[in-house]
């Protein structure tokens, strides 16, 4: 028996294929090869389109199936993870509106920080746990104001997520975990927030049916089951936000765990069993994919946006000379502080750490004569673990004190020199996992399709790879107050 995992990330889709009984991949593919866009007709947007996502998890099943490493009807279930806070409109027909305005989309900055100022700061941090900033709900808002005539055609509004799996099966459904990373959902309450529907002026018959994030959510259709070599009448049996889905995947489920993943953004994501939040929403709370009514489960979420598109960014203006391989050896090459060189990683949007300030990436203190390329691709990574230490240090002030974190040797955590340095920063030994989304959203699947009988069995034989402790901690503390320095200076 084994389960399909998909992962709709920003910039491809991955998609694994789980052994059910032994818990180890079988294979898992990426689709396209080369990083999808992101649409910027302005300033500060960010869009991508949702019918491109589907072709795209299309296309990454169908080279799953072609490894031939499996038989495609001995898939029992699907598990769906995908990039948060999207927004997909779409018609009494299921046709998409308009393209979706994405995580690090910016525009709608102001017009949740109105709506903070009135519903009033206290009752949204209490109920909301958050300040409607820029999320789903905000960039609604914006549909509303600015493209009148698409939000009258409006049905439904979906996650991404939400979207594929409405592909998959015809049904549109959503859970408490998503609504409330879209901050719709009343945690006093235990209901949609009046004051975010009334405040904005949306119709609750918007939102799809509301169901648990471990339950099937529709069988895949016989034309869509056909087409992907699957059984007609499979249950997604479970879809998750990518930040909460990479903490199921390291087995972070219970208060006091934090994981960490660094992919085009970063993320430290911690468990806990109270409605916490931060005064100053720079840090974010949201119900975890094992949150339920009877029994409290808070994911405590700092999310940077400029992670490791600036990596990207780097090899791009370097000719694409270097694989990331070669950058990182390169990298490892220069000593712990680049000779000066110094970055903020911050180019990719507004930071909720930094209050929803578009700070922008900035190099400081270039010497023609002495920095090289080795030196770009180290600063560049030091300057995103600087970016999570100042972050965690938010966190700590808001009650997260991991003795260990746990993340996924993936994207930049197969960088030993970013491994080191966020560990050297943090000053928390990091445990590093062999698994990923797509992984984690197939056990996702066996969890919600029955056959493990709790979200713990599904991790019986997950063992981690490495341990990395910190061995310069003191070293990396004077580096990042040098940073920490220049970053008070471009905030003003």
């Amino acid at each position: 028996m084994l389960l399909l995992g998909i992962d709709v990330g920003t910039s491809s889709i991955k998609v694994a294929i789980v052994d059910a009984q032994t818990q180890q991949c079988i294979t898992t593919v990426q689709y396209p090869d080369t990083e999808t866009g992101i649409t910027s007709l302005q300033k500060g947007w960010a869009e991508q389109s949702p019918d491109m996502w589907w072709e795209n998890v299309q296309q990454a099943i169908l080279k799953a199936n072609a490894t031939k490493k499996y038989n495609s009807k001995d898939i029992i279930a699907i598990g769906i993870a995908y990039q948060m806070h999207g927004l997909v409109c779409v018609d009494k027909n299921q046709q998409v509106l308009r393209d979706s305005i994405i995580w690090c989309d910016s525009r709608a900055v102001e017009i949740g920080n109105k709506a903070f100022d009135a519903i009033g700061h206290e009752k949204s941090l209490q109920h909301l746990l958050n300040s409607p900033g820029n999320f789903t709900a905000a960039k609604l808002a914006w549909v509303k104001e600015n493209e009148p005539e698409k939000y009258a055609q409006i049905d439904k509004i979906m996650l991404p997520g939400d979207f594929i799996a409405m592909k998959l099966t015809g049904e549109i459904t959503t859970s408490v975990s998503s609504l409330s990373e879209g901050i719709f959902w009343d945690f006093k309450n235990q209901e949609l927030s009046k004051d975010v529907f009334n405040y904005f002026g949306f119709e609750t018959s918007v939102i799809p049916e509301i169901k648990e994030v471990f339950t099937p959510h529709g069988g895949i259709q016989a034309g869509i089951a056909d087409k992907l070599s699957l059984t007609a009448g499979i249950p997604v049996a479970y879809k998750s936000g990518d930040q909460p889905n990479n903490a199921l995947s390291l087995n972070v489920l219970e208060p006091g765990e934090v994981a960490a993943t660094a992919g085009t953004s970063g993320v430290i994501y911690g468990v806990s069993d109270q409605l916490v939040y931060d005064q100053q929403s720079r840090i974010n709370s949201f119900a975890h994919v094992n949150f339920t009514e009877t029994q409290t489960r808070i994911g405590v979420l700092l999310c940077i946006n400029g992670t490791g598109i600036l990596n990207s960014w780097i090899k791009n203006i370097t000719g694409n000379k270097f694989s990331y391989n070669e950058m990182n050896q390169a990298a490892a090459g220069i000593e712990p502080g680049s000779n000066g060189l110094q970055m903020l990683p911050f180019g990719n949007g507004v930071e909720r750490m930094l209050e929803n300030k578009l700070v922008q990436s900035h190099m400081h203190n270039i010497d023609f004569n002495v920095h090289k390329p080795a030196h770009l691709f180290r600063a560049a990574q030091e300057g995103i673990a600087f970016a999570f230490r100042y972050g965690f240090d938010i966190m700590r002030a808001n009650g997260m004190r991991p003795s260990v974190i746990r993340a996924g040797k993936a994207n930049m955590f197969l960088s030993d020199v970013f491994t080191n340095c966020f560990v050297n920063a943090t000053n928390v030994p990091v445990e590093l996992h062999d698994c990923d989304g797509s992984v984690g959203a197939a056990k996702g699947a066996g969890i919600g399709a029955g056959f493990y009988k709790t979200a713990k069995e599904a991790f019986t034989n997950s063992k981690p790879l490495d341990l990395v402790e910190p061995t310069q901690a003191k070293l990396y503390d004077e580096l990042y107050a040098e940073w920490k320095q220049l970053l008070d200076k471009n905030m003003g």
